[in-house]
């Protein structure tokens, strides 16, 4: 017969964020518990609000399972002295599992006999093993913990109430002083304390109490509430489902309710009334059929429909005061120019160890006037850049952005537009910092792709310059993310982008102060950038060994690994694959044994050959054309045969020095053409 089980940690008003990672992660470690404690069981559901994280088990057996075990006890040698007589060592490990050295018996384990017990376990009531629950309470972990009173412990908030239920039964669970009972706390204002009679009657006690405690029923409650609203107003309601999830982790009892303001605030950029709404106040924004913003507002209320009115009138107060800020910056910022935005960024730091934010506009229109050579820019392209690049940091001193944060690049946009910029220009200035996410959306134009990836290697380049690399988990200034950015972009728009080139060129031109080395860090910046091309691969769904292969190789062209990842990808089901990397992998590996690396000024002596297929791989390789990645492995598979002749018909460490060093040669250029697709001999072949 089975039974249920609750486990409620009733605690303060948690951050919203927290909630649903919390309940999860408590479901998860439950269940690993139970299964490390031979419980078995048929399901665990979860239940959460600000104010709690709950478990409910279903269906969990009444004991553990009996096991039978056979434990290992020393080696015969020292569990029996040389009459047989058993030692204290056998003695104690008898005593150990229970039972007495006549127990004992040997068996062989890699030649050597070791002393056994087997012992049959009945498995404990499930009411026993459940007492020590408390240590996967404890063990739940959080971004931020706090403490209370004069205890040690810390916890995402103060736990105040602990219900433990085994079907009506209560199972004793305690964490610091708060002994586990069946009494639990309903709604803050609406609800009193309430006795869980039985563990399968806990959400329906809880609802009399005006808690809706199972998160997807509150959620639902929400979601059919605003379309309740839009429906009867003619309304387009966006549910952006982020904001749904932390609204319904700020309630217990959701009503959803609508407010006003003003249509005079729509003059000022939706952008800024939708962070107002959203963002700042947790409400969601409303537009008309025609897509036009609407002076509306939906917000969700912890209660009821009591006093409603009152509380929409509170709500609508907040609002219009923040939306009358808004419109204050948004009047005194077109005050200034943007010239004068730049000359205010002189006194802003973008790091102390690097300089100010103006000194950064200054290398990026350096940099970024490198990459419009490098991507083929138009005069217009060209100029619409490197406009950009002397402004897009502007709005960042605006009192705007001072009030909005989340509004930088955005405001900048809009004023640019309205200060007379181009479009290209404007939409730069907001574009740079795309993507905010590492899977956020890219830059829609050029001018704003180049833009973002100049200021992201400037970030790169510089952070690195002062040391300030990421380590381990450690990463304050987001450098995977922007790196990840720039391959990502790279990619997009399939500008090629040599790393060693670009950094030598930066080194070389770039004007920065005597603080910043930037010849410091450059093979780590490759390796950098080139474990986020393993990112964008992986994420692509290229095979691991492949990855590895192309990461290896010669080639540190972003785009050109891209290319040739996806082009093995699309050949390993070849039937001649796996012969095809074979032969190419020993002219890799033997033209190690040359004592010479590839360069330009290599050449065959074609007077020194002794058998046909030396001429026959000189001329294949003359041939082949690299220009695209597939091009080159169709071109470098169709030379398997020649391969095959060439290393049956000639000794290539012949006796003769001059014959020996003319096959290295040819082997060593032909290995210069293969390591463009990577290490070969990382990829597995069947």
């Amino acid at each position: 017969m089975t039974k249920n089980y609750l486990l409620e940690i009733g605690l303060e008003e948690m951050p919203a964020h927290v909630v649903t990672k919390s309940v999860n992660q408590f479901a998860q470690k439950a269940e690993k518990f139970l299964k490390e404690n031979r419980i078995s069981f048929d399901s665990i559901e979860k239940f959460s609000t600000p104010r709690r994280l709950t478990i409910l088990v279903k269906g969990i057996a009444e004991k553990q399972t009996d096991i039978d075990v056979k434990a290992k006890g020393p080696s015969k040698k020292i569990a029996q002295d040389a009459d047989g007589n058993w030692t204290k060592a056998a003695q104690g490990f008898a005593r150990g599992q229970g039972m007495t050295a006549d127990d004992i018996f040997f068996e062989e384990l890699k030649g050597v006999e070791y002393a056994y017990i087997q012992k049959h376990e009945d498995g404990q009531k499930v009411e026993t093993v459940l007492t020590h629950m408390d240590e996967v309470i404890k063990s739940i972990t959080f971004p931020t913990r706090m403490r209370w009173g004069s205890y040690d412990f810390e916890y995402i908030r103060p736990i105040h109430w602990l219900v433990s239920l085994l079907d009506d039964k209560e199972v004793p669970v305690k964490i610091l002083d708060i002994e586990s009972g069946r009494m639990t706390r309903g709604h803050r204002f609406l609800g009193e304390d309430i006795e869980i009679d039985d563990a399968k009657n806990y959400i329906e006690k809880l609802r009399t109490e005006f808690v809706i405690v199972d998160a997807k029923e509150r959620k639902q409650i929400i979601s059919d509430q605003i379309d309740k609203i839009s429906k009867d107003n003619n309304w387009d309601i966006d549910v952006d489902p982020d904001l749904l999830e932390e609204v319904n982790n700020l309630v217990e009892f959701p009503t959803t309710f609508f407010g006003s303001f003003d249509k005079k605030y729509l003059e000022i950029p939706e952008e800024v009334l939708i962070t107002s709404m959203k963002d700042n106040q947790r409400y969601f924004y409303v537009r008309d059929q025609d897509g036009k913003l609407a002076p509306y507002f939906i917000g969700v209320r912890n209660g009821n429909t009591e006093h409603i009115e009152n509380v929409i009138r509170g709500n609508e107060k907040v609002l219009v005061a923040r939306l009358e800020d808004a419109d204050f910056f948004f009047k005194e910022d077109q005050k200034k120019t943007i010239a004068d935005y730049v000359e205010k960024l002189k006194t802003v730091n973008f790091h102390v160890k690097i300089g100010t934010m103006y000194e950064k506009m200054a290398r990026v229109h350096q940099i970024a006037d490198h990459l419009a050579d490098l991507f083929n820019f138009s005069d217009t392209e060209r100029k619409d850049l490197l406009r950009a690049s002397d402004i897009y940091k502007f709005d960042l001193v605006t009192s705007m952005v001072d009030e909005f944060p989340e509004l930088q690049g955005v405001m900048g946009e809009k004023y640019a537009e309205i200060m007379g910029e181009t479009q290209s220009v404007s939409q730069a200035v907001r574009e740079h910092y795309m993507p905010i996410s590492a899977e956020g959306s890219l830059p829609e134009t050029k001018v704003g792709a180049a833009l973002a990836i100049a200021d992201k290697i400037d970030s790169l380049i510089t952070f690195y310059a002062v040391d300030l690399i990421p380590s381990g988990s450690n990463d304050p200034y987001a450098l995977r993310r922007q790196a990840y950015g720039v391959i990502r972009i790279l990619d997009q728009y399939q500008w090629s982008l040599n790393l060693e080139d670009l950094q030598d060129y930066l080194k070389t031109n770039l004007t920065v102060p005597a603080k910043l080395d930037l010849g410091k860090n450059e093979k780590a910046i490759s390796d950098f950038m080139i474990d986020r091309v393993r990112q964008l691969l992986n994420q692509k769904g290229i095979r691991n060994d492949i990855i590895d292969a192309v990461a290896s190789g010669s080639n540190i062209d972003p785009i050109a690994m891209i290319d040739v990842a996806q082009v093995l990808q699309n050949h390993i089901d070849d039937d001649d694959f796996k012969v095809v990397m074979e032969a190419l992998g020993r002219i890799a590996n033997l033209s190690k044994k040359a004592k010479f690396g590839y360069s330009d000024d290599l050449t065959v002596d074609g007077s020194l050959f002794e058998n046909p297929s030396e001429s026959q791989l000189k001329e294949q390789v003359e041939q082949i054309n690299d220009d695209s990645a597939d091009e080159l492995f169709k071109q470098l598979a169709a030379m398997r045969p020649v391969i095959d002749s060439y290393f049956d018909e000639n000794m290539i460490m012949a006796k003769d020095e001059k014959i020996k060093n003319n096959r290295l040669t040819q082997l060593v250029m032909a290995n210069h053409l293969i390591a463009r697709l990577g290490d070969l001999s990382k990829i597995v072949t069947k």
